[in-house]
């Protein structure tokens, strides 16, 4: 899987991959340098799918920001 192929993976299919690849490297029987190319592929999965849950946690507390501003204008805080 190329870099550009892997930017454009969604969080659930970049995970399911990661999953494949851990799978895989459990399994075991790979010669080393199958095994680190897949460990490379797996670093670069798992730091794609902080990166989605990075910014959904972005929108979620600029929703929420968002919330509490309007509550705040109209006095309906609780």
């Amino acid at each position: 899987m190329s870099e550009a192929a892997s930017e454009e993976l969604g969080y659930e299919q970049a995970r399911d991959r990661l999953v494949e690849v851990v799978r895989e490297l459990e399994a075991g029987g790979l010669s080393l340098e199958q095994s680190l190319a897949l460990w490379e592929k797996g670093e670069k999965l798992a730091k794609l799918c902080e990166r989605h849950l990075e910014g959904a946690r972005e929108r979620i507390e600029a929703a929420l920001a968002s919330v509490e501003s309007s509550e705040d204008e109209t006095g309906d805080s609780q």
